[in-house]
């Protein structure tokens, strides 16, 4: 069976993270006041917001699978790491999460479109049948608090749990500016 929880990120953040539709560019309202790329973010938004920006999710996912009677049952539990380039605020609850994927020898960012609502403190993302596209459509429930996911999502033929850690992605290596030794 092919493992396809890596689009997990593109339906949860996702988290996802990186190609980012806002234009921060300098484009004026009537009047001559700059234009906003994006609202202006609460307290909690903006704590939610650096928590996910540049943010690897590393945990563990399982499938809901069927036995062959039609049972649910949990599958076995796997490795997972997802990672989040940015997280942009538009309007009301909608976010687009820009989130970096590696599979199959291939590397690709996915921005997408999800809503945020708040439990109390807790931010929880949410999906609905959003199509991603050459994924298919998917559907997700995340939930981020004090340094921690977990939540369900669904796919084309497939559905899972998962839950993990969010950290600070690390900052790739700058090249030197010094020549290197000859050998």
């Amino acid at each position: 069976m092919k493992k396809l929880y890596w689009t997990v990120v593109p339906a949860c953040l996702a988290l996802l993270g990186l190609l980012l539709g806002a234009d921060e560019s300098d484009s004026k309202k009537p009047g001559g006041a700059k234009k906003e790329a994006s609202p202006a973010l609460n307290a909690l938004e903006k704590k939610f917001q650096e928590s996910l920006t540049n943010a690897v999710l590393a945990g563990k996912w399982r499938l809901v699978e069927k036995d062959k009677s039609g049972k649910e049952a949990l599958g076995k539990e796997a490795d997972d790491k997802y990672t989040i380039r940015a997280i942009t605020k538009f309007e009301n609850d909608t976010w687009l999460i820009s989130a970096r994927i590696e599979y199959g020898g291939k590397d690709l960012t996915v921005p997408v479109p999800v809503k945020v609502l708040w439990a109390g403190d807790t931010p929880v993302i949410t999906l609905t049948n959003v199509a991603i596209p050459g994924l298919g459509a998917f559907s997700a429930r995340v939930l981020f608090y004090d340094g921690y996911y977990s939540g369900y999502w669904s796919g084309p033929g497939h559905a899972g749990f998962l839950s993990g850690i969010i950290e600070k992605a690390k900052e790739p290596e700058k090249p030197s500016a010094e020549p290197a030794p000859k050998k």
